[in-house]
């Protein structure tokens, strides 16, 4: 996919390509990135995104968190998301915005699309085996571990809407915790 040019000079887009970096004052970093659902490498460009950011940054010990994370916030957005009438425009793809940002303690990652609806908890994360009555698709669900993971792996996660439709899905880390592991 080939870079389009934004009327804002630091909203550059591309597949695989950082939108915006910048290093602020307060020891800060932040990084985006818009990918399109459409594409077969929107989740790969995504997980290099965060790891070159990450890299750069000095924060090594956080990759492997934040790119199973970021992959399946991605991966969401890929099988579920429909965009709201007013943004989807014919022939275009979903688009997805992938940022990260960090400060001297914490990583924040947000995963935003263009469809309002809430993320929703898969079921598996509530059936307990006495419930499920020997149905091991209750127990364990052969999709939508998605956010599961990500709320076991994250210190917080939660959603937003956007300003003009679609919705933010964002997820908070303990950098000292991740250090840990």
């Amino acid at each position: 996919m080939v870079a389009r040019e934004s009327k804002h000079a630091a909203n550059t887009l591309a597949v695989g390509a950082p939108r915006r970096s910048m290093h602020d004052a307060a020891n800060g970093h932040f990084r985006s990135l818009t990918v399109y659902a459409e594409s077969p490498d929107c989740a790969k460009a995504a997980r290099d995104m965060i790891r070159s950011s990450l890299q750069t940054w000095g924060l090594s010990h956080a990759v492997d968190a934040a790119q199973l994370v970021v992959s399946e916030l991605v991966a969401n957005v890929v099988h579920h998301a429909v965009p709201d009438n007013h943004l989807a425009e014919p022939g275009a793809g979903r688009r997805i915005d992938v940022t990260v940002m960090t400060w001297p303690e914490v990583l924040i990652l947000a995963v935003s699309d263009e469809d309002s609806a809430p993320p929703d908890l898969p079921p598996g994360e509530f059936v307990s085996p006495n419930l499920a009555g020997g149905l091991l698709e209750a127990m364990v669900p052969d999709r939508g571990r998605g956010l599961l993971i990500t709320q076991r792996l994250a210190e917080s996660v939660w959603w937003s809407p956007g300003v003009k439709g679609g919705k933010s899905v964002w997820c908070r880390f303990d950098l000292d915790r991740l250090r840990a592991f």
